[in-house]
């Protein structure tokens, strides 16, 4: 709906949950096995590695690859309950603040899913609806006839 003032749209801001966080500052599992393939390459011969740090180290990067799975596995699980959260509003009576900052209650008739870069978009009555802006979710009046 165009701006009595300036005729133009206004921008709807949403925000949208990141799945991992990228920090130069972290060393990951690509540095921590470069290290590993130093340490064994530059090694004083006469005076080799111990096998128990050896085996630590290993282990260590086991870990770090297993914790990075585990991550990606809980990012997937995440975008699935979301998918169900959203699904599960279709019939439901929600009030969610629009464009201007006003509390608007509607009926979700469709929901479209998101990603983990695209939030899911409820539509309310012909308006589509960032599941971000619902602030409470109800069921569906019902008018006695």
């Amino acid at each position: 709906m165009p701006d009595a003032v300036s005729g133009t749209a206004p921008t709807v801001a949403t925000n949208t949950a990141k799945t991992s966080v990228d920090r130069g500052d972290q060393m990951g599992k690509d540095t921590f096995l470069k290290l590993l393939v130093a340490q064994m390459k530059f090694q004083d011969p006469s005076n080799p590695a111990d096998t128990n740090q050896m085996m630590s180290q290993t282990a260590t990067f086991t870990q770090v690859e297993k914790l990075s799975e585990i991550a990606k596995q809980n990012a997937s699980m995440l975008a699935l309950q979301r998918s169900s959260a959203a699904g599960a509003m279709v019939g439901q009576t929600i009030t969610y603040t629009d464009d201007s900052g006003a509390a608007t209650t509607g009926v979700v008739s469709s929901v479209r899913l998101g990603s983990d870069k695209v939030e899911a978009v409820a539509n309310v009555d012909g308006r589509l609806v960032p599941l971000g802006r619902i602030t409470h979710v109800g069921k569906a009046q019902t008018t006695a006839g």
